[in-house]
């Protein structure tokens, strides 16, 4: 007596001696047919279903958060400016924020309305780039931009130089009144930060290229003349290539 699970396939007798060559391929198709499991395919792999966009907060899990620091002499002007600073990352990126002033920093989080996967990531780059001396109304264009970065460097990765060779070096990229400055930010369309000897740019990353090479060249003892002729020459090249 066969056992209730075996499976029984009418099996021709053999003729003659001959080897029978049995065809399962159909009977296993309609099986799979019969069965009516929609977790299994016709070969017998599992099907599972597709994850469903809102399944981690069915599950429970926390919201994802973010701190960025701020550093000491940035408190002031952070608490000067907060009311213009959350507007734009709660209106529009839809991310709770709060200003720890005893950890000095601020903390990011997401809310139930967050949509957008790397609204927490922009956030937390638009305070960043206002921790290292940007305004606001500069590093809000990392919120709408996606082609922005911020570049970081100091005098020293370009060339050692100590007590008043370093001062005199900051003063000519900053020149009388921070004329050099404005000049090299307007005619590559970047905005330059000087924190001592660290240089911050922000901008996009052919113009952070046009700004970097016009900073070494004054950090390295070009004539600011020179560097105005250059910067010239690479903005028309960039208006002739858009």
């Amino acid at each position: 007596m066969l056992a209730p699970t075996a499976a029984v396939n009418d099996i021709p007798p053999k003729e003659n001696g001959d080897d029978v060559m049995i065809d399962t391929s159909g009977n296993m198709t309609e099986v799979a047919e019969t069965r009516g499991d929609s977790t299994m395919d016709i070969e017998g792999a599992p099907k599972f279903a597709p994850i469903q966009p809102k399944m981690e907060k069915k599950r429970g899990l926390k919201p994802q958060t973010r701190k960025v620091p701020i550093p000491p002499h940035r408190m002031t002007p952070l608490r000067n400016v907060w009311p213009k600073l959350y507007p734009p990352l709660v209106e529009h990126l839809f991310l709770q924020v709060r200003m720890n002033v005893k950890a000095r920093a601020v903390e990011l989080r997401e809310s139930k309305a967050t949509t957008d996967p790397g609204a927490l990531q922009k956030g937390m780059d638009f305070v960043q780039a206002f921790a290292l001396g940007f305004d606001v109304d500069d590093a809000i264009a990392l919120l709408r931009l996606d082609d922005l970065y911020i570049d970081t460097f100091e005098i020293k990765d370009v060339k050692t130089l100590q007590g008043d060779h370093l001062s005199r070096a900051i003063g000519r990229i900053a020149g009388q009144a921070g004329k050099t400055k404005f000049a090299i930010e307007n005619a590559s369309r970047t905005r330059i930060v000087l924190a001592d000897s660290k240089i911050h740019i922000l901008g996009g990353f052919s113009n952070l290229r046009i700004a970097k090479d016009a900073i070494v060249s004054l950090i390295l003892g070009s004539p600011p003349g020179k560097v105005y002729a250059n910067l010239r020459s690479a903005a028309a090249r960039a208006k002739e290539r858009f």
